[in-house]
């Protein structure tokens, strides 16, 4: 491959050597079935307490929700769709300025996942964004298109209202104070991944990304509304979330699950491509301060139950992160108790 990006309008008649994954580590998308009881959790609802609940159940059994009438507006959605689409329509010499496989760096293009530590790469091109504090990083986002940096910062604001919003709902759904995962994770960060998936030539022998939990706290996911290609795991089971119109995706992320003790669980989750059209997908993610010092809460071993991870810092957890390959065992395991 001459180009460092997939999404370089070259066509490929097969799938280039180096994402042929093993026998053993294909996605066997015959055997994935349609989740037919995706949470769909309703927060225009005045009836907080069935709000709560409801995300409660959902944390502890399956690690990820779908929200509608969550408060960004369509518009707000669909301009982000319209500029993610129009970033990767642009030139490859373009996009190319803005390439790079460091990951410290707070805006990037870049392709896989982790090109330098991963055996297999992944079929996915990405962008990734800083968001968090805007005005620190908007100016180093992309200029083109033209109506980029401003329907990308709309987009992020209402996004992270949304996520500290239900972080309530979470904290509130263990039993916490309503502030408490938020006085946890301090000032919380908030980065960007517009991620593009090429149409593929061999699906089934490749991911747009691998099955992996997330690092950061939470992930609000914009799915392409009509391309599906999120699968999560279900009882021990990879199973197809179908988009649905005007929802967002939630999941759960690893500190999360420690900080409820691993009662709530961080969901194994993977994208997957297809043959003949591109997907889109917007994640968010917000994650705690890099001094927050992450520890399960409290109230919840108060009772003498075991407590299941040790206190750490995000800093280190991230650090650890992204040092490994993506499908190593999870990341938290390094950070239980002995």
């Amino acid at each position: 491959m001459d180009t460092k990006v997939l999404s370089s309008g070259i066509h490929y008649p097969n799938l280039p050597e180096s994402y042929i994954r093993p026998e053993s580590e294909r996605p066997r998308l015959s055997e994935v079935s349609e989740c037919e009881d995706v949470p769909i959790i309703d927060l225009g609802s005045q009836d907080r307490t069935q709000i709560v609940q409801q995300i409660g159940e959902a944390c502890r059994f399956y690690g990820f929700f779908q929200v509608i009438n969550h408060g960004v507006g369509l518009e707000a959605m669909k301009e982000m769709e319209e500029v993610a689409h129009g970033f990767f329509k642009l030139p490859v010499e373009e996009k190319l300025k803005l390439y790079s496989e460091d990951p410290s760096k707070t805006m990037r293009l870049s392709t896989s996942f982790n090109v330098n530590k991963e055996k297999v790469h992944n079929w996915r091109d990405y962008l990734r964004l800083h968001c968090y504090p805007l005005d620190k990083y908007v100016p180093e986002w992309p200029s083109n298109p033209p109506s980029f940096k401003e329907s990308v910062t709309k987009y992020c604001k209402v996004v992270r209202e949304l996520g500290l919003r239900i972080q309530e709902y979470i904290s509130e759904s263990l039993g916490l104070e309503k502030d408490y995962i938020k006085n946890v994770l301090g000032e919380q960060g908030q980065h960007m991944a517009v991620n593009y998936y090429p149409p593929c030539p061999e699906p089934e022998l490749t991911y747009g990304l691998p099955g992996h939990t997330d690092p950061n706290a939470l992930t609000i996911l914009l799915q392409d509304l009509h391309v599906s290609g999120l699968q999560v795991l279900k009882d021990g089971k990879w199973v197809a979330i179908s988009p649905h119109p005007q929802a967002f995706v939630i999941n759960i992320g690893d500190q999360l699950q420690a900080l409820s003790n691993g009662l709530y669980k961080s969901v194994w989750h993977r994208a997957v491509v297809n043959v003949d059209k591109p997907r889109l997908s917007v994640a968010s993610f917000l994650c705690p301060n890099d001094e927050a010092l992450i520890s399960p809460a409290k109230p919840l071993t108060q009772d003498g139950s075991n407590v299941i991870y040790r206190g750490y810092t995000y800093a280190e957890y991230y650090k650890k992160f992204w040092s490994r390959d993506l499908e190593q065992e999870h990341c938290l395991e390094l950070f239980k108790n002995k």
